[in-house]
């Protein structure tokens, strides 16, 4: 038996440091919605989100922005190409990347 994802609620209840991966296609809740509840809780609004989808379509990638995703990456099919882009992304928002959630106290 798999517990159930915690809440937006729960997550934000403490200080949050890091990255939100994002797949716009949830089982219980629209991936859209959960982006706008955490951009409008001001615990998690300057949370870097990243949505991580199968999707290229143009519609996806407008509302992300929309609502607030800092950036939109098209999930590989396949384990070595979806591995590598998990790679590439941590690469960029840990050494590349400056958020202003980084240095907050």
């Amino acid at each position: 038996m798999n517990p159930s994802p915690p809440r937006i609620e729960e997550v934000a209840s403490g200080k949050l440091d890091g990255v939100l991966l994002l797949d716009l296609k949830l089982p219980k809740v629209d991936g859209l919605e959960a982006l706008s509840a955490f951009r409008a809780d001001p615990r998690t609004e300057l949370l870097p989100v990243v949505v991580m989808i199968f999707s290229n379509e143009e519609r996806d990638v407008v509302e992300s922005y929309k609502f607030g995703a800092n950036s939109f990456v098209v999930k590989p099919l396949d384990f070595d190409g979806f591995s590598a882009a998990v790679s590439d992304l941590g690469h960029y928002l840990l050494l590349v990347n400056r958020d202003p959630t980084h240095d907050r106290p």
